[in-house]
C-alpha cells in the first residue's frame, strides 16, 4: 500500500513526534510505500535509510488557500491508498481515505494570547473548531496522545470513542554526554523548558519563585527556550517586577540541557493545560524530581512521579515546590520513580499503534 505522510511541520516544536514516527516506521515496516510531505527548507531535515520512504516537496503554508488547493492536487496526483495527516488543518477538498493526528484542543480553551488580540483569537478558534469537527467526522481514524485529549475531542467533535486511538510519546535520552554548564555548577537551581504562551503559566512561575526566595535566597530560576516575543515580552515584565535570580537562557544545546536536568534541584511544569506534557518525562530521564501542575493530561502522564500543585493556586505552586527543594529524601525517592516512570513510554511501541491504525482505516470505509 501507498501512505502519503504529510510532515510539514517535522521541524517544529511538535516535530519531534513526526521525526520519532518516521525513524521507527522505517523500523518496523518494509512493505508499505510511504510518501512524506515535508517543506522545502526541510527537505534535508528527514533523510530515509529505507528504500519505501521518499521526500516529497510540499511547500504550502497551514490554513493557506494553497494548502487547500495545491495540497489536495498534490495528494490527487501522488494517489495514496491512504494519507496521515499529522495535524487538524488540512485541505478539506481532498476527499480520500485519511488518517488525523489530533494532539490537543488547547487553542480552543486558550482565553488569551500575547501575539494576537481578542478578536483575532476569537476567529482563529471558529475557523480551528469548524476544521476540527469536520476534520474528525471525515477522517478514517484519530491519533491522539493521551486519554485527557481523547476524552476532550469525544466531548468536543461528538464522536465514537473507538474511532481514537491513544498512543503514547516517549523520552529519549539524549546522544551523547552532558555538557556542563560552568555558570551554574555552584548554584542552586530549579527550572523549566518550553514556550513562553501565556497558558503555560511562566509568570505565575516566576512570582512562586521570587517567594520562595524568602526561605532559599539563593535560588535560580532557569528558563530555557527559545527567546520569542512572547518571551521577551515575558522578560521584560519580570524586569518591571523587580525579581531577582530569574535567569533566561534561550536555546541550549541537548547536552547542556542533559547538565542542567542532572543537576537542578526540581524540575518545574507550571502549565494551565497539555495534551501530554512531554518535559517532564525527559527530566525525568536525568533524575529530576518533578513537581507538576495537576491540570489536563499531566498526572495522567507523570503518575506517582511527581508531586502535584494547583497551577491557578500561587501559594500552592510555592508550598509543593518549597517542600520538594527542601526535602533530599522526597527528591531522592522522585528521582527513583521517575526512572521508572519514563520507561513506560516507548517511541517504537507509538509507531507500532499508529502502523496498526493504518491498516485498520485501510480495511474500513469512511463513515
Amino acid at each position: 500500500m501507498k501512505i502519503a505522510i504529510d510532515a510539514r511541520i517535522i521541524n517544529s516544536g511538535t516535530g519531534r513526534y513526526i521525526e520519532r514516527l518516521l525513524h521507527y516506521l522505517e523500523q518496523i515496516d518494509d512493505t508499505n510505500q510511504y510518501l512524506i510531505l515535508v517543506r522545502r527548507a526541510d527537505l534535508d531535515y528527514y533523510q530515509p535509510q529505507k528504500p519505501n520512504f521518499t521526500v516529497i516537496e510540499a511547500e504550502f503554508n497551514n490554513y493557506s488557500f494553497g494548502e487547500q488547493i495545491g495540497l489536495a492536487r498534490l495528494l490527487r496526483k501522488l494517489g495514496p491508498d491512504l494519507v496521515h495527516f499529522c495535524m487538524p488543518q488540512q485541505p478539506l477538498m481532498y476527499t480520500g481515505p485519511a488518517v488525523t493526528s489530533i494532539l490537543d484542543l488547547n487553542l480552543l480553551h486558550i482565553t488569551a494570547n500575547d501575539d494576537m488580540n481578542a478578536v483575532e483569537l476569537r476567529i482563529k478558534k471558529a475557523i480551528f473548531g469548524a476544521l476540527l469537527k469536520k476534520v474528525a467526522r471525515r477522517s478514517r481514524h484519530i491519533l491522539t496522545i493521551s486519554n485527557y485529549s481523547k476524552q476532550d475531542i469525544v466531548r468536543y467533535c461528538h464522536v465514537d470513542p473507538d474511532k481514537i486511538t491513544v498512543a503514547y510519546l516517549a523520552a529519549d535520552k539524549f546522544e551523547g554526554e552532558p555538557k556542563p554548564m560552568p555558570a551554574y555548577a555552584s548554584k542552586q537551581f530549579i527550572m523549566y523548558v518550553g514556550r513562553a504562551e501565556p497558558y503555560k503559566n511562566n509568570r505565575r512561575l516566576m512570582q512562586a519563585h521570587q517567594q520562595l526566595l524568602t526561605k532559599n535566597p539563593d535560588l535560580h530560576l532557569l528558563i530555557v527556550g527559545r527567546q520569542d516575543v512572547l518571551r521577551q515580552a515575558d522578560m521584560e515584565w519580570a524586569s518591571k517586577q523587580g525579581f531577582k535570580n530569574i535567569d533566561f537562557l534561550g536555546f541550549v544545546s541537548d547536552p547542556q540541557l542533559a547538565w542542567l536536568y542532572a543537576h537542578c534541584r526540581a524540575y518545574v511544569f507550571p502549565s494551565l493545560m497539555e495534551g501530554f506534557g512531554f518535559p517532564s518525562l525527559e527530566a525525568m530521564n536525568y533524575g529530576a524530581p518533578v513537581a507538576s501542575s495537576f491540570a489536563t493530561c499531566l498526572p495522567e502522564v507523570n503518575g506517582d512521579a511527581a508531586v502535584y500543585f494547583d497551577p491557578e493556586n500561587l501559594a500552592d505552586m510555592v508550598q509543593v515546590i518549597g517542600n520538594l527543594i527542601n526535602d533530599d529524601k522526597l527528591r531522592a525517592e522522585l528521582a527513583t520513580k521517575g526512572y521508572k516512570q519514563v520507561k513506560k513510554y516507548s517511541w517504537r511501541d507509538m509507531a507500532e499503534q499508529t502502523l496498526a491504525m493504518y491498516n485498520q482505516a485501510l480495511q474500513q470505509k469512511t463513515d
